[in-house]
């Protein structure tokens, strides 16, 4: 794959781990949004605490990019569905461990109404690798 970060000082700087644009080819991966379900126990996980639901969130998307080949460098874009934007300093800082500021991805966060099974937190990805 190949992957360019854009960066303009005509835009807004990025106020987290992620970039403004990603210019990538190869092929394309799209992961479904991913919620705290743990897969050992097929049932949610820490209903309470947007971090640690973070954190399994971060877990299922890396098995499913693992599955594909792909690894987290290769994410370009995600989107972060949050149950409340108060949330957003709690999970950044899990997302900030899986993704380095140079080479982060586009990003969109969002507050929501609902998700899935009432949980704090949902985040789809799409990775591209190969040329």
């Amino acid at each position: 794959m190949t992957k360019k970060i854009i960066r303009t000082d005509q835009a807004p700087a990025p106020v987290g781990p992620y970039n403004q644009a990603v210019a990538a080819t190869g092929t394309m991966i799209f992961v479904a949004g991913q919620i705290a379900i743990d897969p050992k126990i097929n049932d949610i996980v820490f209903p309470d605490d947007v971090a640690k639901q973070t954190e399994q969130v971060m877990k299922n998307l890396e098995a499913i990019l693992t599955a594909a080949g792909a690894t987290f460098n290769d994410v370009v874009k995600t989107s972060v569905f949050l149950l409340d934007m108060n949330d957003f300093a709690a999970m950044n800082a899990v997302y900030a461990k899986y993704f380095d500021e140079e080479t982060a991805p586009a990003r969109a966060t969002v507050q929501v109404s609902r998700l899935p099974k009432d949980v704090r937190v949902e985040i789809e990805c799409i990775a591209v690798i190969g040329s």
